[in-house]
């Protein structure tokens, strides 16, 4: 966790940042733009035709001192608040509303990646993500996804794992 509350920022990410920071730093992933809405976990475990353990949703906690973290988990499951607060030492977290998590990492809300936030944010990973082979996570549009090894999640987020989910 950071020590100082995360800022707002002054303009809005860029379209083409998620790409950008994935070829600056040699990313094994790309982006698949699919022309449909993927902003649901079963909107794009339907798009790309994989099951919802392969799709991992990256969501927005916040602290009631403005301290943030992001928690990745797969499709099929949902935050522990309790073993994320626990993961960052922090006495409670809640979901970001939406303008929020806009401000924050600088993607809407459905469409959030697991890597190349606006901010630098801690980025918690469920140990169950590495249990896939490859993952597709938000590709910072509503109609795009990320496809990427989980272990190249972790590296280009600097993600701490941690078990912080439990079965949807």
């Amino acid at each position: 966790m950071t020590d100082e509350p995360t800022r707002p920022a002054k303009t809005p990410q860029e379209p083409n940042a998620l790409q950008a920071f994935l070829h600056e730093r040699g990313a094994r992933a790309c982006l698949l733009r699919l022309g449909r809405p993927t902003r649901t976990v079963s909107e794009a475990a339907e798009a790309l035709g994989v099951p919802f353990r392969c799709i991992v949703k990256s969501l927005l906690f916040c602290s009631p001192e403005g301290r943030c973290v992001i928690a990745v988990i797969r499709g099929d499951q949902r935050v522990d608040p309790v073993l994320l607060a626990a993961a960052t030492g922090q006495r409670s977290l809640a979901l970001a509303p939406a303008e929020q998590v806009e401000t924050v990492t600088g993607y809407p809300a459905g469409a959030t990646p697991p890597v190349g936030h606006r901010h630098q944010v801690p980025v918690i990973v469920d140990p169950a993500v590495l249990e896939e082979r490859e993952v597709y996570g938000g590709g910072g549009t509503r109609d795009t996804m990320l496809r990427i090894e989980p272990a190249e999640l972790v590296r280009l987020a600097s993600a701490m794992v941690a078990p912080i989910a439990r079965p949807a």
